[in-house]
């Protein structure tokens, strides 16, 4: 055992394991005081709090793994410090190298300063990717998926975000009625659609600061007279607060259908239509939405 202990000391590596150890403790302690911290204190936003608490975490571990990397160097290396200060030419072909590592931080550090997201927000990265962000670090973001993976991209790869939670949300429904529908029998239904949403959705409104809903669902009007050779397409928009935008649109687009139902007013459908054709030579012609197609031998 003596002789075990001799040779660890003889090759430095009773200090390096010890530093391993402090390393691990102060990390575990910075950690678990600013979790505490932030679990006690209620001055900001929560989702603010676990951004923040995310990048502290992720900031010294990468402190504690650098700091423990040059110290079992120096502990091999004479005036380690005179080394690293004049080695220019090592440090120029590191930076060459460590090009991505320093904008995967640069463009983290930027998007936390710019406030673009938060732990728990719903984004779209580069139209591509969607989900709730769980961890935001120096260099990665990990996205949950709607599918229930964890999408780890780095955060230099970023170039366009598309937040669903900041401050509000505008919920915008469309529904497309057929053309043998009254216009202002729709309106009036959807008008109807709209109070009940008001009443059902009230929790979820976006309030200004006298505690008045600031934008109530209304009909916006016709947004097409031919949508898609079906039919007329109505718009329905409502202002909520962000973190209940999907629970508002899913009883939005329920309160719609069923008040459509109840007063029998029918959505635009592809028809087909068969017609026998007089002329022998002429096959059957062919109806669908209103657009008649003779198709002949």
């Amino acid at each position: 055992m003596m002789d075990w202990l001799d040779l660890l000391h003889q090759y430095k590596l009773t200090s390096i394991i010890l530093a391993a150890v402090i390393a691990w403790i102060c990390v575990y302690i910075i950690n678990k005081l600013v979790h505490d911290f932030f679990k006690r204190t209620h001055f900001i936003e929560e989702r603010k709090e676990q951004t923040i608490e995310s990048m502290i975490r992720s900031l010294t571990k990468y402190t504690a793994t650098l700091s423990f990397i040059f110290f079992a160097i120096s502990q091999y290396v004479n005036n380690f410090g005179r080394v690293l200060a004049g080695a220019g030419v090592v440090g120029v072909i590191v930076g060459f190298g460590a090009q991505s590592l320093i904008r995967d931080i640069l463009s983290g550090i930027f998007l936390i300063y710019e406030k673009q997201l938060h732990k728990g927000d719903f984004i779209t990265i580069n139209n591509t990717f969607n989900g709730t962000v769980e961890e935001i670090g120096l260099r990665f973001i990990k996205l949950r998926e709607w599918s229930g993976k964890l999408l780890t991209i780095s955060n230099g790869e970023i170039k366009q975000i598309h937040n669903y939670n900041i401050n509000q949300m505008r919920v915008i429904e469309r529904v497309v009625i057929s053309y043998r529908e009254n216009p202002d029998k729709v309106m009036e239904v959807l008008e109807l659609a709209c109070e009940k949403i008001n009443e059902i959705n009230k929790p979820c409104m976006k309030l200004d600061a006298t505690e008045c809903i600031v934008e109530p669902f209304k009909v916006y009007g016709m947004t097409s007279l031919n949508a898609s050779f079906r039919g007329i397409e109505y718009t329905i928009t409502g202002l909520v607060d962000d973190a209940f935008y999907w629970d508002a649109a899913k009883q939005t687009r329920r309160i719609i259908a069923q008040t459509l139902y109840n007063h029998e007013i029918r959505l635009a459908e592809d028809t087909m239509l068969l017609k026998q054709a007089e002329d022998l030579h002429t096959s059957p012609t062919l109806e669908n939405s209103g657009l008649i197609t003779t198709l002949k031998d």
